[in-house]
């Protein structure tokens, strides 16, 4: 073997042995691209987590406002990523970034009601999924965002654990309780499953 062969040879074991350590999650990668300036990796990181962000706006804000607040979400996510500490709870740390949306929405105007009180006879399904929507939103906090991440969004509970970084254990619980509460406030009587 030359000393070039050689070289060569302990070059790619010095490169390789670096590049070891290093063994990125996916989602890492993914952080690392959009603080680079990525869109790819940015509508990768949309595309992930929008039924997240949609879930926790549309359990606390009327359904017309939902969709321009959810981008308002993602840019400001997009400009703060590198405020992001911990990058396995980059659900929680954007879920924070949405209910701080809407609390901020709230401050800036005085919401008004959704339903009419003349809505009785009017039956279709887009009145009983307001309805629905309306009762989820009157269960306490800890129950709406998982029920709409699963009646709206369609998440498993794996789904949405990974998330929303709550256990799946936590998740189940919510459901379940949530889903009695919520069948409790539509008047569905018999426990289903």
């Amino acid at each position: 073997m030359s000393d070039r062969e050689f070289a060569g040879t302990t070059y790619f074991f010095a490169a390789e042995s670096a590049a070891a350590p290093v063994s990125e999650s996916p989602r890492s990668r993914m952080i690392s691209a959009i603080k680079a300036g990525d869109e790819q990796a940015f509508g990768d990181f949309y595309r992930e987590f929008a039924p997240l962000v949609h879930a926790i706006l549309l359990a606390r804000l009327p359904r017309h406002e939902v969709q321009d607040i959810v981008q308002e979400v993602f840019l400001a996510a997009y400009r703060h990523i590198g405020s992001l500490r911990d990058e396995n709870a980059l659900g929680g740390w954007l879920a924070r970034i949405a209910r701080n949306y809407v609390v901020d929405h709230y401050r800036a105007a005085r919401p008004a009601d959704e339903l009419t009180g003349d809505i009785e006879g009017k039956r279709d399904l887009r009145l009983e999924a307001s309805e629905a929507l309306d009762a989820i939103r009157s269960l306490p906090i800890a129950y709406r965002e998982t029920l709409v991440l699963r009646l709206v969004e369609g998440m498993s509970g794996n789904e949405i654990a990974d998330l929303t970084g709550l256990s799946p254990d936590s998740v189940r619980v919510n459901l379940h309780r949530g889903m009695n509460l919520l069948r409790k406030s539509l008047g569905i009587t018999g426990k289903k499953g």
